[in-house]
């Protein structure tokens, strides 16, 4: 297959004109913005950066909680998802953050040493 030459699309009537790019260009430079905006809002989307804790403690600048070992008793489950309506106690809520994110966070078990 060959290509035709630039003298036989002029003679079958194909010709680019200066109107021809006034119009072709600014579609190009639309359609480049626009995909890359929708590139953006999509990455944004996948990839949320968003706060991990939503509603615990927002009043205070930094999260901590401490524990005596004595007050344990023989096991304790603390939450590290940010999930669990009964913070900083697991209530098993990282199950359904797992499901929703992929990530695959679950609960800090301690146990007491059986001597």
């Amino acid at each position: 297959m060959t290509t035709p030459s630039l003298s036989a699309l002029s003679s079958s009537g194909f010709r680019l004109t200066k109107e021809h790019f006034a119009v072709a260009v600014p579609v190009a430079v639309v359609a480049a913005v626009g995909g890359f905006l929708v590139s953006r809002y999509l990455s944004r989307r996948s990839c949320k950066k968003g706060q991990v804790n939503t509603s615990i403690c927002k009043d205070s600048p930094k999260v901590v909680h401490s524990f005596d070992m004595e007050d344990i008793g023989t096991k304790a489950v603390y939450c590290r998802c940010w999930k669990s309506k009964k913070f900083p106690y697991c209530d098993g809520a990282h199950t359904k953050h797992n499901e929703e994110t992929g990530d695959n966070v679950g609960p800090l078990i301690i146990k007491k040493k059986d001597a």
